[in-house]
């Protein structure tokens, strides 16, 4: 199967969702966010309602109202991939044809997790989700999150179907990564900052990150130096960003994003629970890895 080599650009950032101090969807906050990403720190596309935008604890109400918001404000300028994915096939449809429905250009899917299928448990769900829907798919490959990876013949047999397009790769594993591009006409994605290089060396076109809320410059240039062949730029900048590529992942992603946003008063806000507020402590740590790659929070 033929696709766009970049059906979603060279970077997208995994949008944290920004509340209101009592806890409620900012919506304002979000439609601001999304256009710092997109306009300041260079974004093609953004995923809204992924694991970084705390979609285990929005509501599909909220799922909707946010995506609306991140549409209208950048999406004639930058594709909005929704995040749809859980471990019930059905619930992923609904949420899906809702995304669909609200103006998303692509969805992201992750492999069902926590009830661990097998297989062919894993293969028949993004299948039968490609199949109830018109847009474009990223299949997100997380092991270390889902419980379970998505195998090499797995990816290589549902990357048949014309509307699974891309993948979301944070499996760590590069050889897997590199026999399903070898195979398959899918477009690779890093879904870890630290390695997009790396990826982008057997064939992967860029990157959904979390630290590119504040490293997504770094990023965009890092991917464009890469791909006109001027590779010591490309690891130059790859070193300089990793102190942030890697410490945003001291603890949970959202919570160091959230805080890096609100000392720049930027919309962010709280986060729910069961995550927490990262402490002073983290949050100077945090300062530290943005000031070791040039960055000022």
């Amino acid at each position: 199967m033929t696709h766009d080599p970049r059906p979603f650009g060279r970077l997208l950032t995994a949008m944290v969702t920004p509340f209101a101090p009592d806890g409620s969807l900012d919506v304002e906050g979000a439609a601001k966010l999304a256009t710092y990403l997109v306009d300041e720190q260079r974004n093609d596309a953004l995923v809204v309602s992924g694991t970084t935008g705390e979609s285990p604890t929005t509501t599909d109400a909220e799922k909707e109202t946010l995506l609306r918001a991140v549409v209208d404000a950048v999406g004639d300028r930058a594709r909005v991939v929704a995040g749809v994915g859980t471990n019930n096939t059905a619930h992923t449809i609904e949420l899906a044809h809702a995304a669909e429905k609200a103006g998303a250009h692509g969805l992201l899917v992750v492999t069902p997790y926590y009830n661990k299928p097998p297989q062919a448990g894993v293969e028949r769900h993004f299948l039968t989700v490609a199949d109830a829907v018109g847009l474009p798919v990223m299949v997100y490959d997380i092991p270390h999150r889902a419980g379970t990876a998505i195998a090499t013949e797995t990816m290589c047999r549902i990357a048949e179907h014309e509307r699974i397009v891309a993948v979301k790769d944070a499996k760590g594993d590069l050889t897997a990564s590199s026999w399903v591009l070898s195979r398959t006409g899918l477009a690779y994605y890093s879904g870890d900052d630290a390695a997009t290089l790396p990826l982008l060396s057997i064939g992967g076109v860029g990157l959904v990150g979390t630290s590119t809320h504040f490293t997504g410059v770094l990023a965009k240039e890092m991917i464009e130096a890469f791909e006109r062949g001027d590779n010591a730029a490309a690891l130059a900048l790859h070193r300089r960003a990793m102190p942030l590529f890697t410490g945003i992942f001291r603890v949970p992603g959202t919570m160091l994003v959230k805080a890096g946003l609100n000392a720049q008063g930027r919309p962010a806000g709280p986060v729910r629970s069961p995550l927490v507020e990262a402490t002073g402590a983290e949050l100077d740590q945090l300062r530290r890895d943005a000031a070791a790659a040039g960055i000022t929070l």
